[in-house]
C-alpha cells in the first residue's frame, strides 16, 4: 500500500478582510462575508509566488521526518499561478530540497484539482516501484481581477505531501476521478485574470463533480459517509463544502477541522490539500479521512485514507513544522492599497 510519508503547508502571514474590499467597490459586507462565509483571506508577500510557496510547503514537510532528499524520485507542482508560462516550477523546487537532478518532474494544471492529481502520479509511480517518493504540491497565489466576485476569496497558499510506501502515516486505500468538459471557468493565453461561467459554477461544474466521484468510490468500496471519522471537500468558499458534505450524508462535525476557508480564503490547488493537512494535524491512529477535490473545466478527485500508528511514532516529528491552526493564528492585516500592490494589481513606478 502507498500513502503519505509526510506533509507541510505554507500559508503566508499577510490577511485582508472581506469587508475591506467591500468598502473599495461599495458592496455590503454582510451580504458577501455571509453569501461566501469567508471573512478574510491571505495574501501574498511581495517577494512570495507559487513557486516559493511550494518549497517552504516542501521544506516544512521533510522537517517533520529525515528523508534523503536523493530518495524523492518525482516532484510535481499543481498550480493556476505558475511563475513562468514556459519554465517548470517543479525543477525549481526540487532544486530548492536537494532532489535535482535524479528525479522527475513537471507542472500540472487543471484548475484546483492539480495538487490531488499530483497525488494520484506519485502513487502510481511509488506503487510500481519506479520511485521511492514522490512529491506532490498544491500551491498558488490565486488570482481574481478587481471587483469580481473572485476578488473576495482568491487567496494564498500550497501544502506538499511526499508520497511513498516506507511506513507512511496515512495510507491511500483508494482513489477514483470524475471529469467532464464543463466550462466553468478560464483564463485564456495572455490574459491576467480568469472568467467564470456563472451559473455553472455550481449545480454542472462543482456539485455534479464531486457528488459523481464520491459515489464513485462508494460504490467500487462498498463504504459510505459513517465510515469515516472526517471528510474534505474542495473549498471555493465556506457554503459549497458545507452543502455538499450535507447532500452526500457526512455531518458537520466530519468536515470542521478541514473547513479553513473562512479564515483563508480560496487556495485554489492548495484548498482541499490545506484542508486535509489541517485534518491531519489532529488526527490519530486509525481514523479514516475522506477527501474530495474539485477543479472547474472540470473534475473531482477522491480519496479513501487511513490513518497508521506512524503519525504518533518517533520517526514523525508534527511539532517539527507549523500545523495549519498555528499559521492561521497572529495575520498581519492590511487594506485594499497595499494588498492591490502586493497582488500587482498597481505597480510602483522606477
Amino acid at each position: 500500500m502507498v500513502g503519505i510519508i509526510t506533509y507541510g503547508v505554507y500559508i503566508p502571514r499577510y490577511r485582508i478582510k472581506v469587508e475591506e474590499i467591500t468598502k473599495v467597490w461599495g458592496a455590503n459586507a454582510e451580504d458577501v462575508t455571509g453569501g461566501l462565509g469567508v471573512y478574510s483571506k491571505s495574501v501574498p508577500d511581495l517577494d512570495e509566488d507559487a513557486a516559493t510557496i511550494a518549497v517552504e510547503a516542501a521544506r516544512n514537510a521533510l522537517r517533520r521526518r529525515e528523508i534523503d532528499p536523493c530518495d524523492i524520485g518525482a516532484v510535481y507542482v499543481g498550480s493556476e499561478s505558475h511563475p513562468y508560462a514556459v519554465k517548470p516550477t517543479a525543477c525549481t523546487v526540487g532544486e530548492a530540497i536537494g532532489a535535482t537532478p535524479c528525479m522527475t518532474a513537471a507542472d500540472y494544471e487543471f484548475a484546483c484539482k492539480a495538487g490531488t492529481a499530483a497525488i494520484q502520479t506519485c502513487m502510481g509511480l511509488a506503487k510500481s516501484g519506479m520511485i521511492r517518493y514522490g512529491f506532490a504540491i498544491g500551491s498558488d497565489v490565486a488570482q481574481g481581477a478587481p471587483s469580481d466576485a473572485l476578488e473576495y476569496t482568491a487567496a494564498a497558499g500550497g501544502a506538499a505531501f511526499l508520497i511513498g510506501r516506507d511506513d507512511p502515516i496515512a495510507l491511500i486505500h483508494r482513489t477514483c476521478s470524475f471529469t467532464t468538459d464543463t466550462p466553468d471557468f478560464w483564463r485564456r493565453e495572455g490574459q491576467d485574470y480568469p472568467r467564470h461561467g456563472g451559473r455553472f459554477t455550481g449545480e454542472p461544474g462543482y456539485f455534479k463533480h464531486i457528488e459523481g466521484a464520491v459515489r464513485m468510490i462508494f460504490d467500487q468500496s462498498g463504504k459510505g459517509p459513517k465510515d469515516y471519522d472526517y471528510a474534505v471537500f474542495h473549498q471555493p468558499n465556506a457554503k459549497f463544502p458545507q452543502r455538499v458534505a450535507k447532500i452526500l450524508g457526512f455531518s458537520p462535525d466530519q468536515i470542521r477541522p478541514g473547513l479553513v476557508v473562512p479564515r483563508l480564503g480560496n487556495t485554489y490547488s492548495g484548498s482541499s490539500m490545506i484542508g486535509l493537512a489541517a485534518t491531519l494535524d489532529i488526527a490519530t491512529a486509525g481514523d479514516r479521512i475522506f477527501v474530495a477535490s474539485f477543479g472547474s473545466g472540470a473534475g473531482s478527485d477522491a480519496f479513501d485514507i487511513e490513518v497508521t500508528d506512524q503519525i504518533e511514532g518517533d520517526s514523525f516529528r508534527l511539532t517539527a513544522a507549523p500545523g495549519v491552526e498555528q499559521l492561521l493564528k497572529d495575520p498581519i492585516y492590511i487594506g485594499y492599497a497595499q494588498y492591490a500592490r502586493h497582488k500587482g494589481k498597481i505597480v510602483m513606478q522606477k
